[in-house]
C-alpha cells in the first residue's frame, strides 16, 4: 500500500512539474522590470531593478511605433520586443512583436520554443498559416483586424497576400520566446536556390488555398 502511494505520489509530482517548466515562473511582486546594468548575473531569466528606481518609463515601449526595413530577399521584417528591451515585460510571461511585409513578402518558417504566439493584422491582407506534429498544415487568410494563433514550439509562416504593404502585431506568451528558424539552418545561405524554392511553394500557397484547412 505505501509503495502505491510513493508511486502515486511520484507521476503526481512529475506530472506538475512538466506542467511548471511548461510556462514563464511566476512573478511573485507587483512588478520586477530589468535590471540591464548587472550582466554577471545569470539566472533563468532576468533580474529585477531596485524598486525605488522604477519609473512609469519601464512600462512604456516605442520600438513597434516605426516600420521595419524590408528591403531584403524575403521582402519582411520581424522586430520582436523581448523583457531584454522592454523592462517592464520581465516576469509578465509576455512579449511583443511587429512584422511588415511588403507585397509577395513572406516570413519564412520558424518557431518559437518557449511562447504561443497571437497575431494581429494591423493592415492589409495576410496569409498565416502553421503545421502541427503530424504535419498536417493549419492556414487561414487574414484581413484588417483578424487575430489568428499559434501554439507553441510549432513552425508557422506568413505571406502577403494583398496588394498593399501589410502589418502583422503580435503578442508571445513568454518574455523570451526564442526563435528557431529552420529555413536559416537547412537552407543557408538565405539567396540560395532550396531557399528561393521554398519562398516561391509558400507565395504560391495564396493562389491554392484549397490546399489547407
Amino acid at each position: 500500500m505505501i509503495m502505491k502511494v510513493t508511486l502515486l505520489f511520484g507521476v503526481a509530482f512529475s506530472i506538475y512539474m512538466c506542467v511548471c517548466r511548461g510556462k514563464d515562473t511566476d512573478n511573485l511582486q507587483d512588478v520586477c522590470p530589468t535590471d540591464t546594468t548587472r550582466k554577471n548575473i545569470f539566472i533563468n531569466g532576468y533580474p529585477c531593478k531596485n524598486p525605488a528606481d522604477i519609473t512609469a518609463s519601464d512600462f512604456k515601449s516605442s520600438v513597434l511605433r516605426n516600420e521595419g526595413d524590408t528591403d531584403n530577399f524575403q521582402r519582411s521584417s520581424t522586430t520582436i520586443v523581448t523583457a531584454a528591451e522592454f523592462a517592464g515585460l520581465n516576469t509578465l510571461g509576455l512579449s511583443t512583436a511587429r512584422t511588415d511585409l511588403e507585397v509577395d513578402g513572406v516570413v519564412m518558417p520558424h518557431a518559437h520554443p518557449r511562447a504561443s504566439e497571437m497575431m494581429f493584422v494591423g493592415k492589409g491582407v495576410v496569409i498565416a498559416g502553421f503545421l502541427d506534429t503530424k504535419s498536417q498544415v493549419f492556414q487561414k487568410t487574414l484581413k484588417e483586424g483578424d487575430v489568428f494563433i499559434v501554439p507553441r514550439g510549432l513552425l508557422h509562416y506568413s505571406l502577403n497576400s494583398g496588394f498593399e504593404f501589410a502589418t502583422v502585431y503580435s503578442v508571445l506568451s513568454s518574455h523570451n520566446p526564442g526563435v528557431v528558424s529552420i529555413s536559416d539552418a537547412m537552407f543557408a545561405p538565405i539567396v540560395s536556390e532550396p531557399m528561393k524554392k521554398l519562398m516561391t511553394k509558400l507565395t504560391s500557397f495564396s493562389n491554392n488555398v484549397t490546399l489547407f484547412r
